[in-house]
């Protein structure tokens, strides 16, 4: 197709690289949507449910600690499920990046601009 273009034709062949690989990155972003993680407290007690991007999705809190004097200790459960699921998201999503990282022959730790 760009035979005889010389530089050119691999301008464009690089280009169509490019625009493959931010296409298959943003598929990526997209797909950390559907990747659940859940956070914990309290030994299970508290469960914050939410995707690899971050979106809370559910709170579960089992019955037995819903005793009104308890009132500070579940905030302080609920608070630490969501940190912990909050620091799940983002292993998740750095899991998804690297493995979009080597799937593109990119060295191991490179730095992704999202």
């Amino acid at each position: 197709m760009f035979k005889g273009l010389g530089q050119l034709g691999d301008m464009a062949k690089l280009m169509k690289q490019a625009q493959e690989m931010q296409q298959k990155m943003l598929d990526a972003q997209s797909e950390l949507d559907n990747v659940e993680v859940i956070g914990e407290a309290g030994g299970g007690l508290v469960k914050v449910v939410a995707t690899a991007k971050g979106n809370f999705k559910n709170i579960e809190i089992d019955e037995s600690i819903l005793i009104p004097s308890e009132k500070q200790v579940i905030e302080d459960l609920l608070l630490a499920a969501i940190k912990d699921c909050k620091a799940k998201s983002e292993e998740a999503s750095k899991k998804e990046m690297a493995r979009m990282g080597e799937a593109f022959g990119l060295p191991e730790g490179f730095k992704l601009p999202f």
